[in-house]
């Protein structure tokens, strides 16, 4: 059964000129238990549209989205999102931020506390428990919204270009990182990127966004556990120019 469910799904907006914009038109896809699908399309795809509305903070205009057979009416704690902006609480330290879901839900302090020392340690955040974020480097306070969202014992992870402002070899690294993150604690993950090779090489499938349209649902052949070195392999690199010519409908953006 899947785990998280699209159907029929479309979201339209009204234009100041009164007129109707396709966000996102009949939307059909399903996502396996455990399993982490990229959303990849331009600017405008529709990409972080189709996120939201899986994660109930905006409502389809038609269609439903449905989590463990549930319809998603507005955000839930089943749900975790690492959103691409840092959303971690300044004033907190490491520690806290990654108890707070399990304050709010009234859990008491000693288990709570337990949760997110395990999660800091699934993350390599061990030693910074009281580091607040200021003094964290970004790809650090990645890893506390990471920690964060698995100490809620979410369903699904939802990410929403959460890389994109890193450099590329912290990039990297967390994307091994994650890879790893959920081979211990397997979740049905969507990752929304713009970037082609984050997205080969973190999915089971990359969903391509034309237009607000699912152009193409690619298969990605490697198995799992990767090794970074797929990257530099002749069939990773074709894969990439497929992806590319398919998202961009073979339009030169070239100088």
């Amino acid at each position: 059964m899947s785990k998280i469910k699209l159907e029929n799904v479309s979201v339209q907006f009204r234009t100041k000129n009164k007129e109707i914009f396709n966000a996102l038109e009949n939307i059909n896809l399903d996502v396996s238990d455990n399993e982490l699908v990229a959303i990849v399309g331009t600017s405008g795809s529709g990409k972080t549209t189709m996120l939201n509305v899986i994660g109930g903070l905006q409502k389809p205009t038609t269609g439903d989205i449905l989590v463990d057979a549930v319809e998603v009416k507005g955000p839930n704690k089943d749900i975790g999102i690492v959103f691409q902006q840092d959303c971690v609480f300044m004033w907190r330290n490491v520690q806290r931020n990654v108890e707070f879901g399990l304050e709010m839900q009234g859990m008491p302090k000693k288990q709570r506390n337990e949760i997110a020392k395990r999660y800091i340690e699934l993350v390599g955040l061990t030693g910074f428990e009281n580091f607040l974020p200021k003094e964290l480097s970004g790809g650090m306070k990645k890893r506390v919204q990471i920690a964060t969202v698995f100490a809620n014992n979410s369903k699904v992870l939802l990410m929403d270009e959460p890389y994109g402002a890193l450099d590329y070899p912290t990039k990297c690294a967390l994307q091994v990182e994650l890879l790893s993150i959920l081979e211990k604690e397997p979740k049905a993950t969507v990752f929304v990127t713009h970037d082609i090779e984050e997205a080969i090489y973190l999915a089971d499938r990359v969903v391509v966004l034309r237009k607000g349209k699912i152009s193409r649902v690619i298969e990605i052949p490697f198995e799992k556990p990767r090794k970074t070195e797929i990257r530099l392999g002749v069939e990773f690199a074709k894969l990439k120019t497929d992806v590319w010519e398919i998202m961009t409908g073979g339009e030169d953006f070239g100088g």
